[in-house]
């Protein structure tokens, strides 16, 4: 039985730096080459970054990923590692043949691409085309019907992309058919929580049914609101877990397979299962060197639990939105309450505290505690901690108004004018330094448009709008949990935590008086916004009818407010951005008669 010693790169790409990306394959290739890998595959439209979104509409891009999958074919046979066989993905063009009624020829496909000896000696698209959620690929690629098998080292090896996993039939399908012994799944899969779970029983089933070892690579880090995992793992054709890599780490998972000798000579048009034929084409590569003989013991990392992998997802996606945005450094207004507390704190754990700058910028009605609390939190954190009281400014507003004859400003006017001079302070100090603006408001707030447009709602990057109030509270007492288990202080005071979460915008306020205590929101927001469950639904389901109408109500009419937050990191099924489109100019509501 043939030994194949494989490589699965879980590596953090950057879209359109295809240079870089090109950068990241050698320096990955030439690792796992020293470890002894014949067979190293990297994730899905890693060349380009992913996804790259309309930057696939435009000719000189994919152009430009072709010329450079065939500069980098030529690249690794120049620097000794052309006996090697690669697995990368790419951005392609289907064949001049028309692809589809009504889509020209050369139209872009999500591909991969084999490289072998300095030259691409496959090259497969993707065939099934994810069009849910966060996905697009129907509006952006023309699926393949084309399974190239390689042989490599006497063992038959299929690559497949991402979506071939999660769908019936396709070259699942065939690569059984073809008594294949690997199949390659590279992936640009985005983190969601729990989905760990998920994709280890779709991998097993999956290399069940195509009969073969099924080795699945997945990018890792963040890209604008996505965040990807990697969670890269093996598993045998008889669905047992053979390796793992850990989550949001890069890490190059190495493994030594026993894999049946290629046998089957099977090629041409075979049918897919899925009501679509594909075409077998097969190609035989020189041999590489036989693996070392000392074997590689097989690692399976744990999973992490709840609160560290939505923490890590959080952490990652800030990072690099950063950094890969050019940012040095980030600003966040600081009030002392729990939102603002946890989002300074993962601010701190992707960048360091070095590029944290907290402002404290109280009002008339800010109260002692939340200067104080703050003040503590930034130094606890070794934050950059700066107070800039905003009365003044506040007071210069008012009387202006006043003096233009309009009445002044009473009620929620004088209470909004507060948090937009907070938004114009830190725009301004932004600005001045560069800094980019946090933004701290949670997916509760931005669900009922519990939040200031052009005030709190103010900044580039919105680390916590995917995550629920009471999640918030569960992650600060987490991250502290896992300060005091590494014997150091907890970094979020436990005033901040305990206190009633409030505005302070005007004598007295809590967040209770205008929202239901959000023990009992955030489960209807849950269904409503990410299960799409209607009025009658969520009654059914046990929630206070008078409540649901309220909610409803609050999440309807904000609409507008959302489509003018800032991004930030998807944790949820369904976040308020790339997964949830809904129109702003609405007249549907869900009422008694309309259920």
């Amino acid at each position: 039985m043939p030994k194949l010693r494989v490589a699965l790169a879980q590596v953090d790409a950057v879209v359109g730096d295809l240079a870089a990306n090109a950068e990241l394959v050698v320096a990955k290739t030439r690792e796992a080459a020293q470890s002894g890998a014949q067979l190293v595959a990297f994730p899905e439209m890693l060349l380009t970054g992913y996804p790259p979104e309309d930057l696939v509409l435009r000719r000189s891009f994919i152009d430009a990923s072709r010329a450079a999958i065939e500069s980098l074919a030529a690249r690794l046979e120049a620097e000794g590692l052309g006996e090697i066989t690669v697995v990368v993905g790419y951005l392609d063009r289907c064949p001049d043949a028309a692809p589809r009624v009504g889509r020209p020829p050369g139209e872009p496909q999500n591909a991969a691409a084999t490289l072998h000896g300095g030259e691409v000696v496959a090259r497969y698209a993707k065939h099934h085309l994810p069009n849910y959620g966060v996905f697009d690929e129907f509006r952006y690629f023309v699926p393949g019907d084309t399974l190239p098998i390689v042989r490599v080292d006497g063992v038959d090896v299929a690559v497949i992309i991402c979506e071939d996993l999660w769908q019936e039939g396709g070259p699942i399908a065939v690569a059984r058919q073809a008594e294949v012994g690997l199949v390659v799944c590279i992936n640009g899969s985005p983190y969601e929580r729990n989905k760990d779970d998920a994709r280890l029983a779709l991998n097993a089933r999956r290399a069940i049914e195509a009969n073969a070892t099924l080795a699945y690579v997945n990018l890792y880090g963040g890209q604008d609101e996505l965040v990807f995992d990697g969670d890269s793992m093996v598993v045998s054709g008889d669905g047992r877990l053979i390796a793992r890599s850990p989550q949001f780490v890069e890490d190059l998972l190495i493994t030594d397979l026993d894999l049946p000798a290629a046998t089957s000579v099977l090629s041409g048009p075979v049918s897919a299962a899925d009501g679509t034929t594909m075409t077998v084409v097969r190609r035989e590569l020189a041999g590489s060197p036989p693996p070392p003989a000392s074997p590689i013991e097989p690692r399976i990392a744990a999973p992490l639990d709840d609160c560290a992998e939505v923490w890590a997802a959080i952490v990652v996606g800030t990072r690099d939105y950063v950094v890969k945005n050019g940012f040095r450094s980030v600003a966040l207004g600081l009030s002392g309450g729990i939102d603002s507390a946890v989002v300074a704190t993962i601010a701190a754990d992707a960048l360091g505290p070095d590029a944290v700058h907290v402002i404290g910028m109280p009002s008339r009605y800010s109260s002692d505690g939340s200067v104080s609390d703050a003040k503590e939190l930034a130094v606890r954190q070794g934050l950059h901690w700066s107070v800039m009281p905003i009365g003044a400014a506040v007071d210069a507003f008012e009387k202006a108004f006043v003096e233009a004859d309009t009445g002044g400003l009473h009620g929620l006017a004088e209470e909004n004018l507060q948090a937009r001079v907070r938004g114009v302070t830190l725009m301004a100090l932004s600005n001045q330094a560069g800094h980019l603006v946090l933004t701290t408001g949670n997916k509760s707030e931005l669900a009922t448009g519990f939040s200031t447009l052009y005030g709190d709602s103010a900044g580039g990057f919105a680390p916590i709008k995917d995550v629920p109030k009471t999640l918030v509270w569960e992650l600060s007492r987490w991250r502290n949990r896992v300060a005091a288990d590494n014997g150091e202080p907890p970094p979020i005071p436990e005033a901040i935590i305990d206190k009633p979460p409030s505005a302070e915008l005007a004598p007295g306020q809590l967040d209770a008086d205008r929202l239901p205590d959000y023990a009992v929101l955030d489960p209807i927001l849950d269904a409503y916004v990410e299960r799409d469950l209607g009025r009658e639904e969520l009654i059914l389901a046990g929630h206070d009818a008078a409540t649901v109408d309220r909610v409803i109500r609050l999440v309807d009419l904000a609409e507008y407010k959302r489509r003018q937050y800032p991004p930030g990191p998807k944790i949820t099924v369904k976040n308020f951005g790339r997964d949830r489109r809904l129109p702003i100019t609405n007249s549907w509501r869900e009422s008694p008669t309309h259920g």
